[in-house]
């Protein structure tokens, strides 16, 4: 397994080497833009790496995912639309349609949809009955858009990507469902590199974004595996309000940003620098403290969440509890600058620190 593991790490490696230069070659790369706080033009490869890394895995070991063929497919579409987006920026509608259909697919050929909420609010087991595809694809692609908007600063989507793939595989693994545990250890490996290159750490010459692509093909397979593992029709492995805690953080300030844009009358869709990493970077956080403050967050909201699985804390407690930190959360995004003013005043700053490496979503 190990050397499997370094083969993978090795692999990745070379191919976000090899792909950073044929997409300096053709364009696909990000510039700086009033909005994009970065320097140069950064190669959009970090998906598409991951992507071609996984389809070797697969080529070699298709039991290692039930239907390997149709969820390579379904990446290989979602890293094609992303790679398009990222040159040509596609109308969101465009891309929405492409991860509908792909719910679909999932719905039918894995036969996995969100079917059951448990006993989420505390009146019994709530069963979606014929509504169930339809809030199966609103999941499906409310997940996708939680890791492409939550993507605004180096090292995060990989970071948050890591944490929810790391609770997942260790569930999967404590459950017996070791295959499947393996492949989100698979899928951390072949996402190492990219953080490391996202970083820096081997220059800022040789640095790359995941892009739309990236952040597509993560949210699905997320959200895949947590369907996979909350929705069995027998006996699910963990619980509908768990999955929920897994990828806490993202969904929060998915929904947290859009309905602030809705709001003051703007697309939900519309970029704009009022994330959480925005936050701490007017607070005065430089980017790898705001990464290393998110990642903690979101792995305490992980913990909890594979907490109250083993624990068996009821889950009305578990979905009250996350609400009630949703609802601080938007809160503070809500009085954002009173918020930022007075945590700079206890902090004694006077002037705002913005990074150099963020971009709106």
């Amino acid at each position: 397994m190990l050397l499997e593991l370094s083969a993978i790490f090795f692999s990745s490696f070379v191919t976000l080497f090899l792909m950073r230069k044929l997409a300096k070659r053709i364009g696909l790369v990000d510039r700086p833009n009033k909005r994009k706080l970065h320097n140069g033009a950064i190669p959009l490869v970090g998906g598409i790496s991951i992507c071609l890394v996984l389809a070797q895995y697969l080529a070699f070991r298709p039991e290692a995912v039930q239907h390997s063929e149709v969820y390579l497919a379904c990446i290989a579409i979602l890293t094609l639309i992303g790679a398009i987006d990222d040159k040509i920026d596609l109308n969101f509608k465009a891309r929405m349609f492409v991860q509908a259909v792909l719910s679909v697919i999932m719905m039918y050929v894995y036969g996995i949809d969100l079917h059951s909420l448990g006993n989420m609010f505390g009146f019994g087991d709530v069963s979606l009955g014929i509504v169930s595809p339809v809030i199966t694809i609103l999941a499906v692609i409310g997940a996708i858009n939680a890791f492409n908007m939550v993507d605004g600063i180096d090292g995060l989507l990989g970071g948050l990507s890591i944490v929810s793939l790391a609770s997942i595989a260790f569930l999967l693994q404590v459950n017996g469902h070791h295959s499947l545990g393996y492949f989100c250890l698979v899928l951390m490996v072949a996402t190492l590199p990219y953080i490391m290159m996202n970083l820096g750490i081997f220059g800022r010459k040789r640095k790359v974004f995941m892009g739309d692509a990236g952040s597509m093909l993560m949210g699905f397979t997320i959200i895949w595996l947590l369907l996979a593992a909350s929705q069995t029709r027998s006996e699910p492995l963990i619980r509908p309000v768990t999955a929920l805690w897994l990828i806490g953080f993202p969904l929060m300030d998915m929904v947290a940003i859009m309905v602030r844009r809705i709001r003051r009358g703007d697309s939900p869709f519309k970029p704009d620098r009022e994330h959480l990493h925005h936050i701490f970077q007017r607070i005065g956080f430089n980017s790898r403290q705001t990464l290393a403050a998110i990642c903690l967050l979101a792995s305490l909201f992980a913990l909890f969440g594979i907490y109250g699985e083993f624990k068996n804390i009821s889950e009305p407690v578990m979905f009250y509890s996350f609400i009630a930190l949703f609802a601080v959360y938007f809160y503070v995004l809500t009085h954002i600058w009173r918020v930022t003013r007075m945590v700079r005043r206890l902090m004694g700053k006077k002037e705002l620190e913005m990074g150099h490496d963020v971009n709106a979503r």
